[in-house]
């Protein structure tokens, strides 16, 4: 059985249950692939050479605004990742509290059954502090 964090089935469940997160994953992860990058190598060159007499107003403005919403996707993304960190710390945080809470718990336990096994164990008239005598 595999397990997963606890944010990161959260996480996994809110892009299930959105189009919107879904779709701009798929577009952040194929703007940042080799595919993406050929197709637009490929087309901008037949736009440059093929398409248009004077390319640049119009590839200008057409690569400007393809640059506008890549960085949007990324922008979606990067705080979509902050939020996961930050509700992984959160939860981190928790389990070390609970964690740190039982230890010591269970070493108050373990003082208090020392002491008491001590007391019961070993007389009192056995006990001298150093440099005294008996």
């Amino acid at each position: 059985m595999t397990y997963r964090h606890p944010a990161n089935v959260a996480h996994r469940a809110r892009i299930a249950s959105s189009l919107q997160l879904r779709v701009a994953d798929w577009i952040t992860r194929f703007a940042g692939s080799m595919p993406f990058l050929y197709l637009h190598a490929a087309g901008f060159a037949a736009w440059m050479v093929w398409f248009e007499r004077s390319p640049w107003p119009t590839l200008t403005l057409i690569v400007s605004l393809e640059a506008i919403f890549l960085s949007t996707f990324v922008m979606i993304g990067q705080n979509r990742q902050a939020q996961f960190q930050r509700e992984k710390a959160d939860h981190d945080f928790g389990a070390q509290t609970l964690e740190l809470r039982s230890n010591t718990e269970l070493t108050q336990a373990i003082h208090t059954m020392t002491a008491e096994l001590h007391k019961r164990l070993v007389p009192a008239a056995n006990l001298s502090r150093p440099g005294e005598t008996k």
